[in-house]
């Protein structure tokens, strides 16, 4: 057995009083924190009731959005179209996510590269979409 040196567990309390000290003057309300303690509770109330999503779209004034075609968020949740049509970045293949499968959670839709949101597998596949392996 070594000798335990008495002046390694007091050098390491006084930097761990030195560290809290620290922490305390850097409180709790972090830049990187605030985002997520507006924004957890906001998408809990709007996950709760969708129609609230309506009062907010409202809210946003239509000059801050500018030229961006923005849709109706009604039409988005009360339409029930839940199946993702993805491109494909390697291969360029049109493929549709069904909810349940494999990477559905993880696949996001843009528009703007001609991805879209089918209501039924048989309207996806009459457009050309194949459904996805997994």
């Amino acid at each position: 057995m070594g000798k335990v040196q008495r002046h390694e567990g007091a050098d390491q309390t006084d930097s761990w009083r030195k560290n809290a000290r620290k922490r305390r003057r850097r409180g709790f309300w972090r830049p990187q924190y605030l985002f997520a303690l507006v924004m957890v509770p906001l998408a809990a109330v709007l996950t709760a009731s969708p129609s609230s999503l309506e009062t907010v779209a409202k809210l946003i004034p239509a000059e801050w959005l500018g030229s961006i075609d923005v849709p109706d968020p009604s039409s988005l949740l009360a339409g029930g179209c839940n199946i993702k049509g993805n491109i494909s970045i390697n291969t360029g293949e049109r493929i549709y996510h069904v909810p349940g499968q494999e990477h559905y959670w993880e696949t996001r839709i843009s528009p703007q590269y001609g991805e879209r949101w089918f209501c039924s597998e048989a309207e996806a596949r009459a457009a050309g979409w194949r459904k996805a392996r997994r």
